[in-house]
């Protein structure tokens, strides 16, 4: 398999790297920024203007891929705000030019999506549920969802939800708590490790409900789109729907810790996201995901317990 990747030093993208070299022996090329290996790698890269629609349709050209996997995002919600052209041009433009490219060469096209599309009322959303996003992110990956269905020849949207686990091109990168549910295992135990206590942030602007999933496994779920060769709307999760604080209970027992040094506090100001709307609860279901891909789902305990074995082992 030949995989044209965009994104793929961001941490889902470094999750799709090794499950699609380490499972399918995939030959791959990713689109970076200005990213540099300083370590060995067993995959191409060059750098790519995604919103320039002649650099993005030459490199798909060149490459001849199976399939593209559109992972790569504009991620600075508050700089979305402030240039909303550069935003739409790196989300939905870069959609429309690599949706071209893969008409063009013949090949499937996956565009990554999210569960910020839908506006914390609708839970338990699941594949055909009306999206109704409400910030300019969620607008975004709803128009590069139309722009797959409307003009794909052979395309899907992987919608992922409150992505943990492992960058794996920067392990020893500290993440910390943010208003939505991803990296929150890391930022967990970032914070245990450190302090011996965790403070879970909640309040009106913070995403406390959702349907986290394990970064490699939503990569094991979005090649098995593409061998499969499958179109549509797909959830791309874990299998279960779960409370901030129960979450980082559950990420504090796996590795040891007691559960009751786990608090519930209100988040610090954060002026940068004044006025922007976070959804409360993006909880989705992925039963329909599930029984396409044939491919059980993780429940949040075993999504932890995945995640601890990866810390401890470096495997996935």
């Amino acid at each position: 398999m030949r995989l044209f990747l965009t994104g793929g030093t961001g941490f889902l993208g470094s999750n799709i790297i090794r499950v699609a070299r380490e499972q399918y022996d995939a030959e791959i090329f990713t689109t970076v920024n200005t990213w540099r290996s300083e370590s060995p790698i067993d995959f191409a890269y060059g750098v790519i203007d995604m919103g320039n629609r002649a650099s993005v349709l030459n490199a798909v050209r060149a490459f001849q891929p199976d399939v593209i996997v559109h992972s790569a995002i504009l991620n600075d919600l508050p700089l979305m705000y402030r240039d909303r052209k550069l935003a739409w041009r790196s989300y939905v433009e870069a959609t429309h030019h690599l949706t071209d490219a893969a008409n063009e060469v013949g090949c499937k096209i996956i565009m990554v999506s999210t569960d910020w599309i839908f506006d914390g009322t609708q839970a338990v959303a699941d594949e055909s549920t009306p999206p109704n996003p409400v910030n300019y992110y969620g607008v975004l990956k709803v128009a590069s969802e139309r722009v797959i269905a409307e003009r794909a020849q052979n395309g899907a949207v992987a919608r992922v939800a409150g992505v943990n686990g492992i960058h794996w091109l920067r392990r020893d990168e500290e993440q910390t708590q943010n208003a939505g549910f991803g990296h929150f295992t890391t930022a967990v135990l970032s914070g245990l490790r450190r302090d011996g206590t965790f403070t879970v942030w909640m309040g009106d602007d913070i995403n406390v409900r959702a349907t986290p999933s394990l970064a490699s496994e939503s990569a094991a779920q979005i090649m098995r789109l593409a061998t499969r060769d499958l179109q549509g709307i797909f959830h791309c999760t874990g299998g279960e729907s779960i409370g901030r604080m129960e979450f980082a209970q559950l990420v504090a027992e796996a590795f040891g810790y007691d559960p009751s040094v786990v608090r519930e506090g209100a988040a610090p100001p954060q002026p940068e996201l004044a006025g922007i709307r976070i959804p409360r609860d993006t909880s989705l279901s992925a039963a329909w995901t599930a029984s396409q891909l044939n491919r059980p789902l993780l429940d949040a305990r075993a999504l932890v317990r995945n995640y601890r074995q990866q810390v401890e082992t470096g495997a996935i």
